[in-house]
């Protein structure tokens, strides 16, 4: 039996949609206690502020920063997922895959937090997201092993990722020594003495970038959870969440205006020829898979830019679109938008206002699939925040005492979370995912070189070596979830 998601939620799927909440916010509350006590470390160990105090404040922050996120990161990784998953979302293969990343990602991070390894919740995510890719498109017939991967998206990322503690360890070092030169009261490089708290300027420096990472990492982290709750909920009840409800009947006409001028863009390439709906579909999946361009790919986004103008033309609301219809718009928009994206990128024939033309099309478009209600946003920023609160001290005292041989200095504290305030911002505006524990572990261990310290070599190895397992664990574990999960709602749900 295959479930249509239509609204009419029957027990197992209420029990599906329960679980797969909960565990979209239990993952971001260990992400609250497992990164944020980077945040919080620096504060604490020059006794800016008491632990209580310093749990609060920045729990407070990332309530904040997720509130006002933009979202671009939360899509940016849902754009990581295996399109079939996607463009099918409400299917059993992709609630497996949504238990898949989440149930290995809060693993990986509650086994670290348990050693007190500052590891990275970004990595854990995107390597089950891998992992999922590389079983889905081993269980799925006449695919590729690997070909479900978004691997161009993955290799951003990873860059990302990858460059983001150099950046911290790198800055944090430079912004030390600059500070030396540039303000000579010695103040600023003395380690606290007893439970002495730094005079008022210095704290006021401390507060504000403790401050600044705090939200800085509500704004990014808190957006991963909100991208899988957005599919938990399109796949679960598409009358509501597959389509931007509150999109305007001006934003809908702009659009069908827009799917003229595209349709006479893609007249001009000369590759347009007739092509069923079906057909379309499994073009453009093909083409997200492979990266395969041929002039089926300028058919089918001719096709399916017709098929979103028709089911739009006469629509005032997305409220007027049947429910199920609705599903397939959101499914024909993301594979437009995303085809459109990857197109724009790869044929470098197309002419500077042709480019345009496509650009803010896929912009458009995007605008009505990629939303996020604030309940969502409400909900997310709870759950990092209150884990913020709790759970902290393991992560702490690696940060404050392991990493380098002598107590932190106000200005090594500063300098690091400067750093890291600055480099998750800029991540967070590209749409980026990044690391808060790599970034201020980094700037910690770049300030105690720059500062000579020395580093505990212990503890920067049992770092390195937990940076090192996370993405090829992770990919372990969110395969392997994603089969039993499989195996699971399709034996026990009895979902397709």
């Amino acid at each position: 039996m295959e479930f249509l998601f239509d609204g009419s939620l029957t027990t197992p799927v209420l029990i599906l949609l329960a679980a797969a909440l909960l565990l979209a916010l239990g993952f971001e509350f260990v992400n609250g206690f497992h990164d944020t006590a980077n945040a919080v470390a620096t504060v604490i160990y020059t006794h800016t502020l008491k632990p209580t105090q310093a749990v609060i404040w920045s729990g407070t922050w990332n309530f904040l920063g997720v509130l006002t996120s933009s979202g671009l990161v939360a899509f940016g990784i849902i754009a990581l997922l295996p399109v079939e998953l996607i463009i099918n979302v409400g299917s059993g293969a992709s609630f497996a895959m949504v238990f898949a990343l989440l149930v290995s990602a809060i693993i990986w991070n509650l086994g670290t937090w348990y050693l007190g390894l500052p590891a990275s919740s970004s990595h854990t995510l995107i390597g089950s997201i891998v992992g999922v890719g590389l079983m889905n498109s081993l269980m799925s017939a006449g695919s590729k092993f690997g070909e479900g991967v978004n691997w161009g998206k993955v290799s951003d990322v990873g860059m990302s990722l990858l460059i983001s503690p150099l950046i911290g360890f790198v800055c944090a070092a430079l912004l030390l020594w600059l500070a030396k030169k540039l303000i000579s009261n010695p103040d600023l490089y003395r380690a606290p003495e007893g439970n002495k708290p730094p005079p008022l300027w210095i704290r006021a420096i401390l507060m504000l970038t403790c401050t600044g990472v705090s939200f800085a990492h509500g704004s990014n982290d808190g957006q991963k959870g909100m991208g899988l709750i957005m599919l938990i909920l399109i796949g679960i009840v598409p009358a509501t969440y597959a389509l931007n409800l509150d999109t305007s009947p001006e934003q809908i006409h702009k659009i069908v205006a827009s799917t003229q001028s595209v349709a006479s863009v893609l007249t001009q390439s000369g590759k347009v020829q007739p092509m069923t709906a079906d057909e379309a579909k499994d073009a453009l999946s093909q083409y997200l898979r492979a990266g395969k361009l041929d002039d089926k790919t300028y058919a089918a986004l001719a096709q399916k830019n017709q098929e979103v103008a028709n089911t739009i033309a006469s629509a005032n609301a997305f409220k007027d679109i049947p429910v199920e219809a609705r599903r397939t718009l959101r499914s024909d928009i993301y594979l437009l938008s995303e085809s459109i994206g990857k197109l724009v990128k790869a044929d470098t024939s197309i002419t500077p206002e042709n480019r345009k033309t496509l650009n803010a099309y896929k912009d458009q478009i995007k605008g009505v699939t990629n939303f996020i209600p604030t309940w969502v946003k409400v909900a997310v920023a709870l759950a990092l925040g209150l884990g913020t609160m709790i759970g902290w001290k393991r992560i702490v005292v690696t940060v404050g005492e392991k990493i380098g041989k002598a107590h932190l200095t106000y200005a090594q504290g500063a300098s690091a979370e400067l750093v890291a305030m600055v480099t998750i911002g800029a991540a967070d505006v590209m749409g980026l995912p990044v690391s808060t524990t790599h970034v201020l572990s980094s700037g910690i261990a770049g300030t105690m070189f720059a500062n000579k310290s020395g580093l505990q070599r212990d503890t920067v190895r049992n770092l390195i070596l937990a940076w090192v397992l996370t993405l090829p664990v992770c990919v372990f574990m969110g395969a392997m979830l994603f089969a039993a999960g499989l195996f699971m709602v399709l034996r026990v749900f009895g979902m397709h």
